[in-house]
């Protein structure tokens, strides 16, 4: 029998996580069964296991993968010199939150994934993994800030990144909770808010 590719492989890894996304996105971790994103992905269930033992697994792949985009975007902004100010560094990232929410609501899943992080410890695991990489490079944008004068020099570059993080969970729970909030008035308020006198 012939060996079949990676990328083959790749491929039907991502048709099936992209499956799962439609269908979290649709109804809920909880009323998604491993039957529903076995249809939904048009695949046996020999094909399907092959891949994916459990749900769990599922939702750290598409953890995993959606914070892997919002880790380049960050990475990104830190490469630039110089870097831009918080506020448009802010803007950036909800820039992404926004291109999520417009092309398939996936970004509602993060959502799901923090409600799962309160009582499942696998989950947990990766959530506190994957979002400190998010505040690490948060802290490092509060860290330039501070060394090119954006900040007051007794500022808490760790407790700057902390809150910028902060800041974009909010933005993604009022969008998706709430709405009525748009990008640009969200970040003139933060602008507003952290503006030096």
């Amino acid at each position: 029998m012939p060996r079949v590719s990676e990328a083959h492989l790749a491929a039907r890894r991502q048709q099936i996580v992209d499956a799962a996304v439609r269908c979290f996105v649709r109804n809920g971790f909880h009323q998604t069964s491993m039957q529903d994103v076995i249809k939904e992905a048009d695949l046996s269930v020999g094909a399907f296991y092959r891949y994916f033992k459990s749900k769990n697994e599922l939702i750290m792949a598409i953890t995993n993968a959606k914070i892997g985009e919002v880790t380049g975007i960050l990475d990104n902004l830190l490469a630039l010199d110089p870097m831009p100010p918080l506020p448009v560094f802010l803007d950036e990232v909800i820039g992404q939150v926004e291109t999520t929410l417009t092309a398939g609501q996936t970004v509602v899943i993060a959502v799901q994934v923090w409600g799962e992080a309160t009582f499942d410890d696998e989950i947990a695991a990766v959530v506190r993994d994957v979002y400190s990489r998010i505040r690490e490079r948060m802290v490092r944008a509060a860290e330039r800030a501070k060394a090119a004068g954006q900040l007051p020099p007794e500022a808490d570059a760790f407790g700057v990144g902390a809150a910028i993080f902060g800041l974009v969970q909010g933005y993604i729970l009022q969008r998706i909770l709430i709405g009525e909030i748009d990008r640009q008035t969200y970040v003139d308020g933060v602008h507003a808010l952290i503006s030096r006198p």
